[in-house]
């Protein structure tokens, strides 16, 4: 993988681009510059998650499902992200498979997921997962 950026300003999503470059344009510009299809939303989730930016996750989570609030895990540590597979569905509808690492009080956890998104008024929202 190429790396366009210094180890300090990776992307945590795994791109190897500047933070600011990849998921920071859709995370600090939400209302500017939504993602612009469910992998690139589900990789800025996943860094939302790391810089626990509980303001994006929330407006990215669709409104039928999203909970009241949201709270991060104590002392977490996300070590790293895998795409699996992204398939859209009619040009409204994607599901993105996805295997995320992370490290809390000591245990090493790994989320394996198939996340479900919907494309709203030129916005994608994630739905749920299983």
């Amino acid at each position: 993988m190429k790396r366009n950026a210094s180890p300090e300003t990776l992307c945590p999503c795994g791109s190897g681009q500047d933070y600011a470059a990849c998921c920071g344009r859709y995370i600090d510009h939400w209302d500017e510059a939504p993602a612009p299809d469910a992998e690139r939303l589900m990789r800025s989730r996943y860094t939302a998650f790391v810089r626990e930016r509980r303001d994006y996750l929330l407006a990215t989570w669709h409104p039928s499902t999203r909970p009241d609030a949201l709270d991060f895990e104590p002392g977490c540590r996300w070590l790293g992200l895998e795409v699996r597979e992204a398939v859209g569905y009619a040009d409204a509808a994607a599901d993105v498979e996805f295997v995320a690492r992370y490290r809390v009080q000591g245990r090493a956890v790994r989320l394996h997921e198939r996340s479900h998104f919907v494309l709203e008024d030129g916005r994608w929202y994630y739905v749920d997962g299983e």
